[in-house]
C-alpha cells in the first residue's frame, strides 16, 4: 500500500511542506515516483521509520 503527501501529512499532524523539508534534511524515508505527477511513500518504509523513530526515544 502506498501513502501521500496528504496522508502522511495528516498521519504526523503536520504540513505537506515539513514531510519534503524532512526528505530533503534525510529524516525521513525518500518517496516512490509512480509516474509523472505521482509521487508516493510505500507503508512499509514508513512502518519501518517509525520504528527506528521509537528506538530512538
Amino acid at each position: 500500500m502506498y501513502l501521500n503527501i496528504k496522508q502522511l501529512a495528516a498521519r504526523y499532524g503536520v504540513s505537506p511542506a515539513t514531510i519534503w523539508r524532512w526528505v530533503g534534511d534525510g529524516f525521513f524515508p525518500q518517496p516512490h515516483k509512480l509516474g509523472p505527477s505521482t509521487t508516493r511513500w510505500h507503508e512499509n518504509d514508513i512502518k519501518q521509520f517509525e520504528a527506528r523513530a521509537a528506538t530512538r526515544k
